[in-house]
């Protein structure tokens, strides 16, 4: 199975220009991948820098035909005034709406949206975030794959998200452990049942040896613990940046290594190859691969 985690910043690459299918095509070059794990999508954002369409989720889904595309949305905001609808008959100015897209190949069972804690805190500017999980039939069993984008000011509302997205992983381990029966076969009572083996993969806005990267390294109790899939696989060296590579007007202090894959421990003798790309400039984030056996 191969993944691709990318902030794709809306399609918007280094020099600031906005194209989501040369973001697709650069995916695909990159692996012909089975899922595909994308941050900052938006919807109604016209206003951002490049002019993003109004739907990138649908032109996600016209862009990748014979994939599922699912959406999961953070920050949903009301039109800007001057966007909303001139006359009476219009069509109303879509919301404005900025989250995760995950696109797969592989047969999908379950799919979950789960809303991220945001804690107030007022000595920075933040947004409501969000993890996308989908339950994915992967070639070797199925597994859990999640995408996720946490908060860039806030280190309280990190830490809180990442205790979260532990507190989830153990959650999914004890369904996995005891299952609910389903009431039928037809209604929404399912059963609960998903593997724990997971992957937790996105943009972290944690720098690499951080607080917040570390106690999500933290022995879980009742689940197998995450381990970092590229320093699994590379172990003593030091991962390449991942943002601010290319654009340095952004990440004006300099590039940093933020962008991970996680993934449970039982899943580590069948990862196969993570590798942090280094050559594009389609977004001002750096894409990471992960391959398992």
């Amino acid at each position: 199975m191969k993944l691709v985690s990318w902030n794709v910043q809306w399609g918007r690459d280094a020099s600031g220009n906005v194209d989501l299918a040369r973001t697709v095509r650069e995916a695909q070059r990159l692996a012909d991948f089975d899922v595909l794990c994308l941050q900052e999508v938006t919807c109604g954002f016209r206003a951002l820098p490049g002019g993003p369409g109004d739907d990138q989720f649908a032109e996600l889904r016209t862009l990748l035909p014979g994939y599922t595309v699912i959406e999961a949305i953070g920050a949903d905001l009301p039109a800007l005034p001057n966007a909303q609808a001139s006359s009476q008959n219009a069509a109303p100015a879509p919301r404005r709406q900025f989250g995760n897209a995950l696109a797969t190949r592989l047969p999908v069972a379950q799919v979950f949206r789960h809303t991220l804690p945001w804690p107030a805190d007022s000595t920075a500017p933040s947004m409501q975030r969000v993890a996308l999980e989908a339950v994915v039939d992967a070639p070797g069993g199925a597994l859990r794959v999640l995408v996720t984008h946490l908060e860039f000011y806030s280190l309280r509302q990190r830490l809180a998200q990442v205790d979260e997205l532990r507190r989830l992983q153990q959650e999914a381990a004890d369904h996995a452990a005891h299952p609910a029966r389903a009431e039928n076969d037809v209604g929404p009572f399912a059963r609960t049942a998903r593997p724990a083996a997971a992957i937790v993969c996105g943009d972290f806005n944690s720098a690499w040896g951080s607080e917040a990267y570390t106690r999500m390294l933290e022995p879980l109790a009742g689940s197998p613990a995450f381990i970092d899939a590229w320093m699994a696989l590379h172990p003593g060296a030091t991962p390449p940046h991942t943002a601010g590579v290319y654009d340095t007007a952004q990440w004006s202090d300099g590039p940093l290594t933020c962008d991970f894959v996680f993934v449970t421990e039982d899943l580590r003798a069948r990862l196969r190859r993570c590798e942090i790309d280094g050559l594009t400039q389609a977004s001002d984030h750096q894409p990471i691969v992960l391959e398992l056996d």
